[in-house]
């Protein structure tokens, strides 16, 4: 039974039929670690080269700095002299928020019916992931960062391209990566 399959339900009380129930969607956990790994390689890949780019060739920044930048959300302002060690530590991290939102999307796309016929409707991946991607920058930007350094977060201009950004860079790779075979499924069933 598929995620599109409904029956209708009897109430025995009055005998109307009940609104259709939609099932959970059946995946097995090999697909589903599959759309997992998929999507968070494709979001640390991408992301990572997006905020790269926007370190070394906008920022004047390094490579170094940018995942030692990560590190000190944990590690605090000792992160900027640890070297190669932070360095590594920030790249970890970011890989890790990368496969946990993946893991999120994953999720989402298993159990909700909604999103799964939106992302089967004309351009559907580009409609989730336009508002999935900016959600996270939202979520991780105004919560989880805040919550580690205690502080508040600037909202410059700096975040304003990092909202956008998180549609075409973190959106789109977890959103096309994770849903790809779940629409094709779902069509097929149809």
């Amino acid at each position: 039974m598929s995620a599109s399959d409904t029956f209708a339900q009897d109430n025995s009380a009055t005998g109307e039929a009940m609104p259709p129930v939609v099932t959970t969607y059946e995946f097995n956990s090999r697909d589903a670690l599959l759309r997992f790994l998929r999507a968070g390689l494709a979001t640390a890949i991408t992301d990572g080269l997006f905020a790269i780019v926007l370190s070394i060739g906008f920022y004047d920044s390094t490579f170094s700095r940018l995942f030692q930048g990560v590190a000190s959300t944990l590690v605090g302002s000792s992160a900027f002299t640890g070297g190669a060690r932070t360095t590594a530590l920030g790249v970890l991290m970011h890989c890790g928020v990368a496969f946990g939102w993946s893991a999120v999307f994953v999720f989402l796309v298993m159990r909700s019916a909604r999103i799964r016929r939106m992302l089967s409707s004309r351009f559907g991946t580009f409609k989730v992931a336009s508002v999935y991607g900016p959600a996270i920058w939202l979520v991780m930007s105004l919560v989880v960062i805040p919550v580690l350094l205690r502080r508040p977060p600037p909202i410059s201009v700096r975040w304003w391209i990092q909202l956008v950004g998180h549609f075409p860079f973190v959106g789109m790779p977890i959103v096309a990566s994770a849903s790809r075979r779940a629409t094709r499924s779902e069509n097929a069933a149809a």
